[in-house]
């Protein structure tokens, strides 16, 4: 289920998202197939989401066309533009202000596909924050350069943890043509 997560989209493909998959008290590492997800209980750990701003770097960008072009999938002109245009892309930040920004989007688009492949063998997921980031990267050894987006357990709920809480009504959370204008559905 884990490639789910490494083969979602990427807006500059220089993909930033990745897992910390952690060991759990047996020493095993905490996976993601569903077997393994059935056996495990309270004592599991979920993975650690994360983005690594280094992937702007140029040996990443480098790397990222080797692979495509191992793949069949960047060829020499498409390689010349990304070199070209994925720096640009962070010089001039057109929709975003930091590179935590970037790297979380890009997290969550792995995080969201990971989560919609669980569901699809059954299994039950709840991306998590509110936790404190910079005690998660210390417990974890993780570098500086990479942030922590969210944890994500999966596992097998045995009943709905709480009643559903419901949502907004979708006129208030969709607009038409502009910010506030009501959207007729």
């Amino acid at each position: 289920m884990s490639g789910f997560g490494s083969s979602s989209g990427s807006g500059s493909s220089t993909r930033p998202a990745f897992a910390i998959f952690t060991r759990g008290p047996g020493g095993e590492t905490q996976a993601w197939s569903p077997d393994v997800l059935r056996t495990a209980g309270a004592e599991s750990r979920p993975p650690i989401c994360c983005g690594d701003r280094r992937a702007v770097l140029t040996e990443n960008i480098e790397a990222v066309i080797e692979l495509g072009k191992a793949a069949g999938g960047v060829n020499d002109t498409l390689a010349t533009h990304m070199r070209d245009a994925i720096p640009q892309l962070f010089e001039n930040r057109p929709s975003f202000e930091s590179l935590e920004a970037w790297t979380n989007r890009h997290t969550m688009l792995a995080v969201a596909h990971l989560t919609i492949a669980a569901k699809s063998f059954g299994v039950d997921s709840c991306p998590m924050e509110g936790f404190v980031a910079a005690k998660v990267k210390e417990a974890f050894k993780i570098p500086e350069e990479v942030d922590v987006c969210c944890l994500l357990p999966l596992g097998y709920a045995a009943e709905p943890l709480k009643k559903y809480g419901g949502r907004f009504d979708l006129a208030q959370v969709y607009y038409s043509e502009s910010y506030g204008e009501s959207c007729q559905f």
